[in-house]
C-alpha cells in the first residue's frame, strides 16, 4: 500500500514507491505498532539532502533491507521541513544519545513515540544489523527498552528548561558581538571552521551593532566575511544565489543545495551592509540574489523550498566545470581569459578534475565577462538540472518577503516589492485558514501541517513590512490577527514561548528552542513582529510581549552570540527605539521615502501616504507643512519636530 502517495511533501513522495512500507506521521502509526508490538522506525530528513539520498538507495530502495524493516518495524517517514515540531523532539533526542546531529536522522521508538536509540546515516550493513538489534531488543530485553526511552524522554524535557529571564541590554548585545569576534575567522571571514555555514543572522546583528557602537572591528568582519562568500564558491557566480554551506574554510567548495531561507536572510544582509557601508560588491549580489529568488524559486504562488545539491544522483554535476568544458562554450580565447578569472584548474577544485566557479576579484573587463557569463550560464541551463523541492513553506515566504521589501525600499525596486506583495496574498489567502496559519502548500495548494511559531513571527513581520511598503491598513490587521494567535496559544507563563500551540497535536515533548539555527528561531521570529508591529502602531502591550521574549533568551545571547544572531538583531532594534518614520506624502516614489529607508535606524519602521490615511496609525494627524511631503521622525512616540528637506531628514538619522 502506497501511503505517501497524498502527500503535499517532495520528500515523502521520493519516497513513496519505495518496497519500504512508509507510513506517514500520524495516530495511525503508532496505533499499527501497538496493534503488531514492534517499535517503530521514525526516518526524518528533506527533500534536498544528500545523504539522505544516499542512504535512501542504499537501503530503503532495495528490497532485503526493505523486507527486514516492515517485519520488524512500523516505518514513519518525516519531512523535517513540513513537520520542524516533529523534528526538532527527536532531534534534541538524538543530540543528546550521540552528542550530534544531521539528517537522514534513525530513530527507534515505542509504539508511544519514545525514541531508545537515535543515529543519522548508516550504511547498508550496518543498518541491517542495527535493525535486527533492536528487534531483538525489543522483543527480549523490554524493561531495559523501556527505562532507556523513559531516560531519553527525560533528557529531551530537561533540554526545553528555559534560562533565568534577563533584560536583552545593551551589555548583553555588546557581550555577543564579543563572542562572534572571539570566534571570527581572520584569514577567511566567517565564524570558526570547517564547514562554514554563511553567518546571516550574525551578520544581520553586527551591521546593527555597528549603527549603534560604530566599532570598526564589527563592520570590518562583516564586509570581509560578504566578500569572501560572494566570491567563494559557496556563490554561484552564473546565476547568483548561495548554496546551503562549504565544506570548507575557504567557501570553495559547497554542498551545492541552494535554500530559499539562506538566500532570504542573505539579500538582507547585501542590502543592509550597502546601505549602512556602501559596498559595491553588495549591491551587485542583493541584486543577482533577488533575480535568483525570482528566476529560479517563485512558482506563480510563492517561492519554493530548495533546489536539490544532486543532480541524477550526482552532487554538483549541474554546477562545476572543466577547462575543456568552458573552451567549448565561449571558444579556447575566451576560454583562457575565463579559466583564469573563475579559476578553473587542470586540477580542478572539485571532484574528477571538476572546479567549482569562484570570481577571487572583479574583471576590469565587464562587459566582455557578462557576455561570457551569459553563454556559460545559457550552456549550464542545457544541462540536467537539479531537482526541485517546490513546496512553499510559510516561515520561508516571511523571511523572502522581508527581504524583498527591503531591497526594493532601499534600491527603488517596484518590481521586487510587488513579488512580495503578491506572495504575501498568497499566503494570506492560501495558507491562512479558518484565522489559524498552515505550514506548507505546493502548486498552490495548502497543506494539512498547523503552522508553528516561526510561521507565525516570520509570517508576521512580512506583513508588518508590506503594510510599511504598501501604506495599506489591511496588513496591519493580519499581522495582529496572526500575533494575537501566538499570545494566545503559542506563550508560556513566563514571557517564552512553545513552538508549537498548545492545541496542537502532543508530542512526547513540547519543543520550545530558544537558539537561532538554519532560520530565526520561532521565538526570535515572533520577538522580531511583536517589536515591529507595536512600532507601527504604537501599542505598547505588543513591544512589551516582545522584550519579555527576548529576556528568556539573553541570558544565552550573551555567552553564544552565534546562536542567537536574531534576537539580538531584534535587541538591537529596541535599544535603537526603533525608530517611527512617517512622511505625509501623495507621491510613492518621494525622496524623502527613499531616503529615509536608506538611513534608516536599526529596526526601524517607515510608513508614507496621504495625510491622515485610514488603517496607517503612523500617519494619524500627519499634515502637509506649506503644502510640502513632510517627514515626521519619532522614537518611542516622542517626535522631533516635522522636517520637509531632505538633508534635514538624514541628519536626523544619522
Amino acid at each position: 500500500m502506497n501511503r505517501l502517495s497524498g502527500t503535499t511533501s517532495p520528500y515523502l513522495l521520493q519516497h513513496a514507491a519505495n518496497p519500504v512500507d512508509w507510513w506517514p506521521w500520524g495516530e495511525d502509526a503508532f496505533a499499527e505498532a501497538r496493534r503488531r508490538d514492534v517499535p517503530v522506525l521514525i526516518s526524518v530528513g528533506y527533500s534536498s539532502c544528500h545523504w539522505c539520498h544516499v542512504m535512501a538507495h542504499e537501503s530503503f530502495e532495495h528490497d532485503g533491507v526493505a523486507a527486514l524493516v516492515n517485519e520488524l518495524t512500523v516505518p514513519i517517514k518525516v519531512d523535517r521541513e513540513e513537520r520542524p515540531d516533529v523534528d526538532a523532539v527527536y532531534m534534541t533526542a538524538t543530540q543528546a544519545m550521540t552528542g550530534q546531529g544531521g539528517w537522514p536522522m534513525t530513530v527507534f521508538a515505542t509504539p508511544g513515540g519514545e525514541p531508545f536509540y537515535c543515529g543519522t546515516y548508516f550504511p547498508r550493513d550496518a543498518f541491517v544489523r542495527l535493525v535486527q538489534a533492536v528487534s531483538e531488543a525489543w522483543q527480549g530485553q523490554r524493561d531495559a527498552v523501556l527505562r532507556q526511552s523513559a531516560a531519553v524522554v527525560d533528557a529531551i524535557r530537561k533540554v526545553a528548561e528555559r534560562p533565568p529571564a534577563n533584560p536583552m541590554t545593551d551589555d548583553v548585545l555588546d557581550r555577543a558581538a564579543g563572542t562572534l569576534l572571539k570566534d571570527y575567522d581572520a584569514e577567511h571571514g566567517g565564524f570558526g571552521g570547517a564547514p562554514k555555514f554563511p553567518p546571516h543572522m550574525a551578520l544581520l546583528f553586527l551591521l546593527r551593532h555597528f549603527q549603534r557602537t560604530r566599532r570598526q572591528e564589527v563592520l570590518d568582519a562583516v564586509t570581509y566575511t560578504c566578500e569572501r562568500m560572494a566570491r567563494g564558491g559557496i556563490y554561484d557566480q552564473l546565476a547568483g544565489g548561495f548554496a546551503r554551506y562549504a565544506v570548507d574554510r575557504t567557501w570553495t567548495v559547497p554542498h551545492f543545495e541552494k535554500m530559499l531561507y539562506d538566500n532570504a536572510l542573505l539579500l538582507r544582509v547585501y542590502t543592509q551592509l550597502d546601505r549602512i557601508a556602501g559596498n559595491d560588491t553588495a549591491r551587485r549580489v542583493a541584486e543577482e540574489t533577488a533575480a535568483f529568488l525570482e528566476r529560479d524559486l517563485y512558482d506563480g504562488h510563492g517561492f519554493i523550498s530548495a533546489l536539490d545539491a544532486d543532480t541524477d544522483g550526482v552532487e554538483g554535476r549541474t554546477y562545476v566545470w572543466t577547462p575543456e568544458q568552458v573552451d567549448e562554450v565561449v571558444g579556447e580565447i575566451d576560454g583562457a581569459w575565463a579559466r583564469y578569472l573563475l579559476e578553473v584548474t587542470k586540477d580542478g577544485t572539485f571532484e574528477h578534475g571538476s572546479s567549482v566557479l569562484q570570481l577571487p576579484e572583479d574583471p576590469q573587463n565587464v562587459e566582455r565577462w557578462l557576455g561570457i557569463r551569459r553563454r556559460l550560464l545559457d550552456a549550464r541551463d542545457e544541462r540536467p538540472q537539479p531537482a526541485r523541492d517546490g513546496k512553499v513553506v510559510a516561515a520561508w515566504n516571511g523571511l523572502a518577503i522581508t527581504a524583498l521589501v527591503e531591497f526594493g525600499k532601499v534600491y527603488a525596486r517596484p518590481e521586487a516589492v510587488e513579488r512580495a506583495v503578491e506572495v504575501a496574498r498568497f499566503l494570506a489567502g492560501t495558507h491562512l485558514v479558518d484565522g489559524r496559519l498552515r505550514r506548507v502548500s505546493r502548486d498552490g495548494v495548502v497543506g494539512a501541517p498547523a503552522g508553528v511559531l516561526e510561521d507565525y513571527g516570520a509570517v508576521a513581520e512580512a506583513f508588518c513590512a508590506v503594510h510599511q511598503a504598501t501604506g495599506e491598513g489591511r496588513w496591519l490587521d493580519l499581522a495582529k490577527q496572526l500575533l494575537d494567535v501566538a499570545l494566545a496559544h503559542f506563550r508560556d507563563e513566563g514571557g517564552g514561548f512553545f513552538d508549537t500551540a498548545d492545541d496542537a497535536e502532543t508530542l512526547v515533548s513540547r519543543p520550545a528552542d530558544i537558539t537561532d539555527n538554519a532560520t530565526p528561531s520561532g521565538l526570535s521570529a515572533i520577538a522580531a513582529a511583536l517589536v515591529a508591529y507595536g512600532a507601527l502602531t504604537a501599542d505598547a502591550t505588543y513591544r512589551e510581549a516582545g522584550e519579555r521574549a527576548l529576556a528568556t533568551v539573553a541570558a544565552v545571547a550573551a555567552t553564544h552570540g552565534r546562536f542567537t544572531g536574531y534576537a539580538c538583531t531584534v535587541g538591537e532594534a529596541l535599544q535603537s527605539g526603533p525608530f517611527e518614520i512617517a512622511i505625509a506624502t501623495p507621491a510613492a516614489d518621494d525622496p524623502l521615502v527613499t531616503a529615509a529607508w536608506w538611513h534608516a535606524p536599526p529596526g526601524a519602521v517607515v510608513v508614507a501616504g496621504e495625510p491622515g490615511r485610514p488603517g496607517v496609525p503612523l500617519l494619524e494627524g500627519r499634515v502637509l507643512r506649506e503644502g510640502r511631503p513632510t517627514a515626521y521622525v519619532c522614537r518611542g512616540f516622542v517626535c522631533d519636530a516635522p522636517v520637509t528637506e531632505l538633508e534635514d531628514l538624514v541628519a536626523k538619522l544619522a
